[in-house]
């Protein structure tokens, strides 16, 4: 049988990151398993870099991102937040999303396959990213 697999793009997030999105996937696999289940799969592939590692023009929470939709051809400004961060009117998407787990981790140029929450199969390939000099990690608030 010749099964064809998509070759996934490598993918880089801190010590630091990986464990924020651990916890939150973790909490999150019961209000929303997909979603939940592709962050937990993307930790698991991703090459985990030291916490101070410079990343520039990779996709990091509080990330300015530039990304073409391929299915629709549509390109979008977004900011890759936590979700109690998110507000789509401002253009801040939750990693907690399946374009926000899709996004984490990637550089400019690479693409990634994602599937909706409708189910459809969709693709994405990251156009520019900045990254602000504050600190990225923000705490969920109490």
């Amino acid at each position: 049988m010749n099964h064809r697999q998509t070759q996934q793009p490598l993918i880089l997030i801190t010590t630091d990151d990986v464990n924020h999105f651990t916890l939150l996937a973790n909490a999150s696999m019961t209000r929303f398993p997909r979603v939940a289940h592709f962050l937990a799969h993307e930790i698991d592939r991703a090459h985990v870099v030291p916490g101070r590692a410079d990343l520039q023009g990779v996709v990091r929470m509080g990330s300015r991102v530039t990304y073409r939709d391929e299915t629709t051809g549509r390109i979008r400004d977004v900011t890759l937040v936590y979700p109690h961060e998110a507000d789509i009117d401002q253009n801040r998407i939750s990693v907690l999303t399946p374009i926000g787990a899709a996004l984490i981790g990637l550089s400019v140029g690479q693409s990634m396959e994602f599937q909706t929450l409708k189910r459809e199969k969709r693709s994405l390939t990251v156009l520019d990213v900045q990254t602000d000099s504050m600190t990225c990690v923000r705490e969920i608030p109490q």
